[in-house]
């Protein structure tokens, strides 16, 4: 039904459009699609299968006001065919509207009041703009309610105004000045010039509406909502007036100078402020889909930074006065013990905290410690840096963000119900660095620190797109599914609370899977879930090798055929490359198998369950522990932990990140930062400027 229209603004063949549609209505989620259907969809990637997502609920959305607006007029019995058919072919929810204006059932407003007092046949006759003697004319409409002539010339224009205010092709008029000339500007609000001084930048702003950005226009709105700042947009006014006249105004006698006055009232009082609201709420629209974009992004490099793996780790959240508080994880992220270390001021209890530390590593046979960035997070990596410990351990400091969040949550309080928020906070340290991606799916993505006004902008598009992400992140690399916690598993395709819940149970239960096609034994685990699910688990050591591979179970006879045809195991595909090299893919190509799937099987045989993240790296900053330690020209190592549009921050080692601005990220000109560099990457950075009062410190990438 949608098909031609999506294909069109997406510039999309519609069989493909149409094949993604079908696959959605079925059930299929958009990373299966994109992996397990490319035949039917011409390969078309997840950004392309959301946005066919996305518009086609919209033209849902369209069509069920369309109904609505249809049966409201005809209620009235005012619907006639020409209303229908424009009704009908209305492409956008603005058109639809325009069209309903004249119907909408309203509050009492001036024209209304107006026509209650019998005064729509004057409106009529000043409209013409054939009378000379308004007043005259006007007279004839005195009663108790309309005292005057002139009381009787303000009601007509009223009931005017409405007119020219409901009239569609005024309303596109008005709607193309402000696309092409509206100027959004703001000022301070009198008296709020100090408490308001983060905002100073916007105190007298203004610039055209299309040139603002979206991290600019999010600002002032801030601004706005918090009571500093007065924010307006609107093209100029005298420009639009006058071609309102044109379109109204005919002559110069007294009934078209009363059209005039109008007409100007009409656009100051109605059109203007509806308008404005429209392209507000556009802009801010436009704003908050470019400021979930960034933060889904950097989202999705902060999940799939690279984990450090199955490793034995102690996690430390550093801390003065209360001390740090360590756990030791198990390879598998199992906490076995935690204590407590009081190595700074005010106990400065160095030689019992390295004692301690020492021993653990020893008895646990750690390979590696992950600190918090937080308070006292330099201190404790320096501390840890003067132990000569007996085994090779590295030391690595972890972004922290969240960490209190998650501490204190019910996913937390559910996995560590007996530990306080202290020791949660240290576990979540600790898993951060062996598996990012599955210690970060339990914690709200708003709360992880990469984001950009993402508390200002639409929270249902906000948490729609970043659990799009989540989703698409998970199953991008394959989950362990004898290891994942039940928050991972939610986010495999086709799964969900409920069958999270009821595997994790199996598992308990039953023991560890060894088969894939075990799935279906799980409690309302049904065909379609397996379908959707099974290609984004895996089985290490499974017996079927397959079932450690992105290859679907529904491919595995293919697989089979494969390793027959050239007279060896499915194994001996797998580990022998030239073997490999020898399978003919147009020989398999048939009925719903392409070459994109076979090649996608032949890509995986050859790196079966490996980590596409990579692993890990250990960082040491500069020396340098605070913003007044810092000064113009000196050059040090730093970790981008945020990116968006106007620049990227950098941890330094210090509180507060510092910013590299997009005009000082390269030597040309730059215009996504997202180009130049990645989150988590390492960048060596210069210090152009501190100012301590704001506590800003601005860094250049420049010619280093």
């Amino acid at each position: 039904m949608y098909t031609n229209a999506i294909a069109q603004s997406l510039s999309i063949q519609p069989r493909r459009v149409s094949a993604v549609i079908e696959l959605l209505e079925g059930g299929a989620t958009i990373p299966f699609i994109a992996r397990y259907r490319k035949e039917a969809t011409g390969s078309l990637d997840e950004v392309a299968i959301a946005a066919i997502q996305d518009r086609w609920k919209k033209l849902q959305e369209l069509d069920k006001r369309r109904e609505t607006i249809l049966s409201s007029i005809e209620e009235q019995g005012k619907l006639t065919p020409e209303l229908r058919a424009a009704i009908e072919a209305a492409q956008t929810m603005t058109e639809l509207e325009d069209l309903y204006l004249p119907y909408r059932p309203k509050r009492k407003t001036r024209a209304t009041m107006a026509i209650e007092r019998g005064l729509e046949p004057l409106a009529k006759r000043l409209f013409e703009q054939r009378d000379r003697e308004v007043e005259t004319l006007a007279a004839q409409y005195i009663t108790d309610e309309v005292p005057t002539a002139n009381d009787a010339l303000q009601g007509a224009r009223d009931i005017i105004a409405e007119w020219v205010n409901e009239d569609k092709q005024a309303r596109d008029r008005v709607r193309r000045h402000f696309d092409k000339g509206a100027v959004i500007a703001s000022k301070v609000v009198r008296g709020k010039e100090e408490d308001g001084a983060k905002y100073r930048d916007y105190f007298e702003w203004s610039e055209k509406l299309s040139n603002c950005p979206s991290h600019r226009l999010l600002a002032m709105r801030r601004g706005e909502e918090e009571g500093f700042l007065r924010v307006g947009i609107a093209p100029e006014e005298e420009l639009v007036v006058s071609g309102l006249d044109r379109q109204y105004v005919r002559g110069y006698g007294e009934a078209a100078e009363q059209v005039r006055l109008a007409v100007q009232d009409s656009y100051k009082r109605l059109l203007q402020p509806s308008i404005e609201t429209e392209f507000r709420n556009s802009s801010k629209e436009k704003a908050d889909q470019e400021a979930i974009r960034v933060f889904a992004e950097n989202l999705r490099q902060l999940l799939l930074a690279a984990p450090l793996g199955e490793k034995r780790v102690l996690g430390i959240d550093p801390g003065f006065r209360t001390g740090c508080k360590v756990v030791v994880l198990d390879a598998n992220g199992n906490l076995l013990r935690n204590t407590a270390i009081y190595p700074h001021e005010p106990q400065r209890q160095v030689f019992e905290s390295q004692a301690a530390v020492e021993e653990l590593v020893d008895k646990f046979q750690i390979d590696a410690i992950a600190v918090g960035n937080g308070t006292a997070g330099r201190e404790t990596m320096d501390f840890l840096g003067k132990i000569k410990f007996e085994r090779p351990v590295e030391v690595f400091q972890v972004n922290e963000a969240g960490a209190s969040i998650y501490s204190a949550s019910e996913v937390a309080r559910e996995e560590f119900p007996k530990e306080d928020v202290t020791v949660r906070g240290a576990v979540s340290i600790g898993r951060r660095l062996m598996d990012p991606l599955a210690e970060l799916v339990k914690i709200d993505p708003k709360s992880i620190g990469v984001g950009q006004y993402q508390h200002d902008v639409n929270q249902a598009s906000l948490k729609e797109s970043l659990d799009r992400t989540v989703e698409s992140c998970v199953n991008s690399v394959g989950i362990n599914l004898n290891t994942a916690s039940k928050h991972l598993l939610t986010y495999v395709s086709g799964l969900g609370p409920v069958l999270a819940q009821n595997i994790v149970t199996y598992r308990a239960e039953n023991g560890a899977f060894t088969r894939r096609a075990d799935l279906k034994k799980v409690p309302r685990l049904g065909d379609k879930a397996f379908e959707q699910c099974a290609g984004f688990l895996r089985i290490r050591h499974a017996a079927d090798p397959l079932d450690n591979t992105a290859v679907h179970p529904e491919r595995y006879a293919l697989v089979e055929q494969m390793a027959k045809d050239l007279g060896c195991k499915v194994a001996d595909l797998i580990a022998d490359r030239e073997l490999r090299q020898k399978v003919d893919l147009q020989r398999y190509v048939k009925g719903d198998v392409g070459l994109p799937t076979l090649k996608d099987i032949l890509k995986e045989l050859e790196k079966p369950g490996l980590d596409p993240r990579g692993t890990a790296q250990a960082f040491e900053f500069g020396n340098v522990r605070s913003i007044e330690d810092l000064s113009p020209g000196m050059v040090l190592p730093g970790i981008v932990n945020n990116i968006t549009n106007f620049g990227a921050f950098v941890d330094i080692g210090i509180k507060d990140s510092g910013l590299v601005h997009v005009s000082q990220m390269a030597d040309k000109f730059v215009k996504d930062p997202a180009t130049i560099v990645k989150l988590n990457q390492q960048v060596m950075v210069r210090v152009l400027d501190v100012d301590l009062q704001r506590r800003r410190v601005s860094l250049s990438m420049k010619g280093i």
